[in-house]
């Protein structure tokens, strides 16, 4: 049975289970998520550190960061011994598919310090929705979870032709964890699906904004801007409850950045799944005031 980590204890979260968003460098984030006055001094990421168990890097995926940038993260959240980092595997490995071995030997110098200090949840191996289910993608698949195997690995599919079991199958024989997510019901979008594949389970919840998913021209803020409600988040507690059981880890990642929407709905599913008040700031408590019922900010204010 996992040890449960002081950060566990402190939200009343099983042992395994880490909640958290994709990324933290988002300047809508200011006035909502982060204080509007925060000084010089104010740590976005120490900040999170402090509500959630986890953080996808995002900005892996467009530059490979150098190893004094992470260990400097590993710095940053040291009080926080139950806290992770997972590293999405940078682009040139899977959308253009340019990478070199000099890229390949950057990208393991990056993961050396969070590896070292023990901070390292996975790596996040995200496939464009083009990448469809080919005998040359099968295999460019499997060359890939086999350079990067001394990692715990999540494969993220998008398009529908991976359902059934070629991805299932390709993950499980490497050890991989195979993405679950949350993205628009469109016709060839992979739905959700809780296979077990490793001892890791990972979700991804992208948002259901299926107006702006595929439009031409449209940006990442729209494209991700969506607001669960709880309703459309209960599905996914039981699936989480129901994969905790049976993985060493599972992590559970909002990527409805806008507007601090993944944060919010990250609350959300904490405090459903603890029953507990959540730390949410008050601005993000003015953008979406449904997240009263979770904060003790609003209770504490109340009492005093």
């Amino acid at each position: 049975m996992p040890i449960m980590t002081d950060a566990a204890v402190e939200r009343g979260l099983s042992s395994n289970i880490r909640i958290g968003t994709a990324g933290w460098s988002y300047p809508d984030w200011k006035g909502t998520v982060y204080p509007m006055k925060a000084g010089r001094a104010f740590d976005p990421l120490s900040f999170l550190a402090e509500r959630f168990q986890v953080l996808e890097v995002d900005s892996s995926f467009y530059r490979i960061p150098d190893p004094i940038r992470t260990a400097e993260w590993a710095r940053r959240i040291d009080g926080r011994p139950g806290f992770r980092f997972s590293v999405k595997l940078f682009q040139g490995f899977t959308h253009t598919r340019k990478a070199s071995l000099v890229d390949e030997r950057a990208f393991h110098r990056a993961l050396e310090p969070l590896v070292r200090t023990g901070r390292l949840s996975a790596v996040l191996v995200q496939w464009p929705w083009s990448f469809k289910n080919t005998p040359e993608n099968r295999a460019a698949l499997a060359d890939l979870l086999r350079r990067f195997s001394v990692y715990p690995l999540a494969v993220e599919l998008r398009h529908a032709s991976w359902e059934g079991g070629a991805a299932a199958g390709l993950c499980r024989e490497h050890g991989a964890a195979l993405c679950s997510i949350d993205q628009p019901d469109l016709g060839r979008c992979l739905g959700p699906s809780m296979v077990a594949t490793a001892d890791l389970a990972y979700c991804r919840l992208h948002g259901r904004n299926a107006t702006a998913w595929f439009r031409e021209g449209v940006g990442r803020n729209e494209r991700y801007d969506y607001l669960y409600s709880g309703q459309e988040l209960a599905p996914w507690v039981q699936r989480v409850r129901d994969g905790a059981v049976l993985a060493r880890e599972v992590v559970v990642i909002f990527n409805n950045h806008f507007r601090g929407k993944a944060a919010a709905n990250a609350f959300q599913f904490q405090f459903a799944l603890t029953g507990e008040r959540q730390q949410v700031p008050e601005g993000l408590i003015d953008a979406y005031p449904d997240l009263e019922t979770v904060s003790n900010t609003v209770f504490q204010r109340r009492l005093f």
